[in-house]
């Protein structure tokens, strides 16, 4: 049964121009990415109690508030619900009192629409809660919004079926809408990571046009550019590889020693291993090929941290699996992002690897921000 609504009574007031009710906010990535380009955080979903406790510690070490209205861990049909709508309904219009353009972020678990995961598409448990969120969406009517999942939603032929739906749904519902696939790496991220973003922004007059929304208005690369460049392959475990001419910054060892990770409170979080110490030592620096037990290079972007169905990363160049400060790092978390020591171990990789990663987030955030000051200068130009 779902811990009943947090409601918090710091504040009453705003300082931002922008609010942000946020679903699925997993231990708070994109949220906290949101938060730094100014956003203010009124309101987080999530219905993992484990995550929602990661979510309220990882703030309190930064030193960060509580959502202004509230934290729950409900599950997000009960917000469609008779009680849970008319009591999301009534925080999202006092929030609307504050002035405040407000938006509502998530991105569903997308195991449903992964080709390496379950891929039931929108009939499995999790593949329907996407449908859940935008008739969220739809009922509550926020200023704009943004929805996130994996590029099999928009990839492959029957989940596209299913996304072309849903924006027709929001496209009656009276939004104009964007979408993107965006690589984590174009934003700086040392990780390979595709995900489909989709942003829509209520109109007063309903259109059905797409608007223009820069997504890539502070990536680094644009497109595929980031890939380019003469990447190492492999090198023998236990060597040193010659350092190449690449981007170090979306290298897997900068961002080792960017944060710090051996001095990280969550280093000695690593699963152990009872046997296989020979594999361990056998992998190549490099050799991600096989779907698990994908050893990283120091001079290399990551492959998609995203930890499940036994995805196992290993340490360039020592003989383990990385562990939880390693894969932080790996996501492009402030170096003092924290997860709860007591958090069991396979918890902490999973809500890791659920999040987007810190900085592909900003990114869309940069985007948001800068989408909205446009509308609003063009809109005082017109009156």
């Amino acid at each position: 049964m779902n811990e009943p609504i947090i409601t918090n009574e710091n504040s009453n007031s705003s300082i931002s121009k922008y609010g942000v009710f946020s679903f699925f906010s997993g231990c708070g990535l994109l949220d906290l990415a949101f938060e730094d380009e100014d956003f203010e955080i009124l309101f987080v979903n999530e219905i993992q109690p484990t995550f929602l406790a990661a979510y309220k510690f990882a703030r309190e070490k930064l030193g960060r508030p509580a959502p202004v209205v509230a934290e729950s861990s409900k599950s997000v049909e009960w917000f469609l619900q008779p009680e849970g709508n008319k009591w999301l309904r009534k925080e999202f219009s006092n929030a609307k009192k504050t002035g405040m353009e407000i938006g509502f972020i998530g991105g569903p678990p997308c195991p449903d629409f992964s080709v390496g995961g379950k891929n039931k598409g929108h009939q499995g448990d999790n593949g329907k809660l996407s449908q859940t969120y935008i008739d969220i969406i739809c009922t509550q009517k926020p200023d704009w919004f943004i929805f996130e999942n994996v590029k099999g939603l928009w990839r492959t032929k029957v989940h596209r079926e299913f996304f072309e739906r849903l924006k027709k749904q929001l496209n009656d519902a009276g939004y104009a809408l964007s979408d993107k696939l965006l690589n984590a790496i174009q934003f700086g991220v040392p990780q390979d990571r595709d995900r489909i973003f989709l942003f829509g922004q209520l109109q007063q007059a309903k259109n059905n046009d797409p608007i223009i929304f820069n997504w890539e208005y502070s990536a680094r690369y644009l497109e595929r550019n980031a890939f380019s460049f003469a990447w190492p392959k492999q090198s023998k475990f236990g060597t040193v590889p010659p350092q190449p001419d690449v981007p170090l910054l979306l290298t897997v060892g900068h961002w080792f020693d960017k944060n710090s990770v051996e001095q990280h409170p969550n280093t000695e979080h690593c699963f152990k291993p009872r046997a296989g110490l020979i594999r361990f030592l056998e992998v190549p620096e490099g050799d991600d090929s096989k779907k698990s037990y994908k050893r990283l290079h120091r001079f290399r972007y990551s492959p998609t941290a995203c930890y499940g169905n036994n995805e196992v990363h290993l340490h360039p160049w020592l003989p383990r699996r990385i562990n939880v400060a390693e894969a932080l790092a790996l996501q492009s978390v402030p170096a003092d992002f924290i997860l709860p020591p007591e958090m069991k171990l396979s918890a902490m990789f999973k809500t890791i690897g659920n999040g987007v990663p810190y900085l592909l987030g900003r990114g869309v955030a940069q985007a948001v921000k800068n989408h909205l000051a446009t509308i609003s200068i063009k809109s005082n130009k017109n009156t």
